[in-house]
């Protein structure tokens, strides 16, 4: 049973948010500043699973968390897909025109830049966090600064907006999974997702085998990333996502798939929360 989360951040962040809407408000979180302190906590036991930002729809992946995810044998039991809206907040009574910097996460400010553009006398500063950026606003009273975060920040911190939803590109989701230190203990009729990943026999036509074989068992490939081995340079491991309707189908590719690479692992098997 599910007791306590660890997030990326604080209280009023975008983790924060998707564990309320994967677990609800009874589970208790704990607040990491770093990926690589909530994975701690989860290694450590003393969290019982993490939700982790995987990658964006405008920014892209967040490879140091897939290798975070192999290098210490987690297994992804869920997703969940957020609309990201980038607020800009501050203290109250103050005005776009007032603010000398801005402090947020280099995600958020990058999937900003085209407000900030507009906006040269601001310094863009990256930071740790959205939503701690939000609250040391508040508690330290800091006039002149503002941060992008959630709506949810600015509620819980009591900071105005100062300008809504200023991220470049309207519709930005990013996907979270939920990671555990077992597997998913889901039925085998509900999973039609699986995240693997695969190093190959560096030879020509070797990825274009391992796909065709996905091809013919009817899986519908969804994600591919590449990451480099560092103990061996020029050599990639590959991390996909794969969706299927006939879990039979999956079972069988994976058993070739094993055969066929030089090293195969599945990171998880799961639901399929996007149509």
């Amino acid at each position: 049973m599910i007791q306590s989360i660890a997030i990326q951040g604080v209280k009023g962040s975008f983790h924060h948010i998707v564990a309320k809407q994967y677990f609800g408000d009874q589970v208790a979180l704990n607040e990491c500043l770093s990926f690589d302190k909530a994975v701690q906590s989860l290694l450590d036991a003393d969290t019982d699973a993490v939700v982790m930002a995987l990658e964006n729809s405008i920014a892209g992946s967040i490879i140091p968390n897939y290798a975070l995810i192999d290098t210490h044998n987690l297994h992804i039991v869920g997703e969940q897909y957020l609309d990201i809206q980038h607020h800009l907040m501050a203290l109250p009574n103050q005005s776009v025109n007032d603010i000398k910097e801005v402090y947020s996460h280099p995600m958020a400010l990058l999937q900003c830049k085209t407000f900030f553009k507009k906006h040269a006398h601001i310094k863009l500063i990256e930071d740790k966090d959205t939503a701690e950026v939000a609250q040391r606003i508040q508690e330290q009273k800091l006039s002149g600064v503002a941060a992008v975060a959630s709506s949810l920040a600015a509620e819980l911190f009591e900071l105005e907006i100062l300008a809504e939803s200023i991220q470049s590109i309207k519709q930005n989701e990013t996907r979270f999974v939920i990671v555990k230190r077992t597997n998913s203990e889901i039925p085998e009729a509900d999973i039609n997702k699986a995240s693997l990943k695969f190093e190959l026999e560096h030879k020509r036509g070797s990825l274009a085998a391992l796909l065709n074989v996905m091809s013919d068992c009817k899986l519908n490939l969804t994600k591919i990333q590449s990451l480099p081995k560092i103990e061996t340079p020029w050599k990639y491991a590959f991390f996909i996502d794969v969706t299927f309707s006939d879990y039979e189908d999956y079972k069988k590719a994976k058993s070739i798939m094993n055969i066929m690479a030089e090293d195969f692992k599945v990171l998880g098997e799961y639901k399929n929360t996007k149509p």
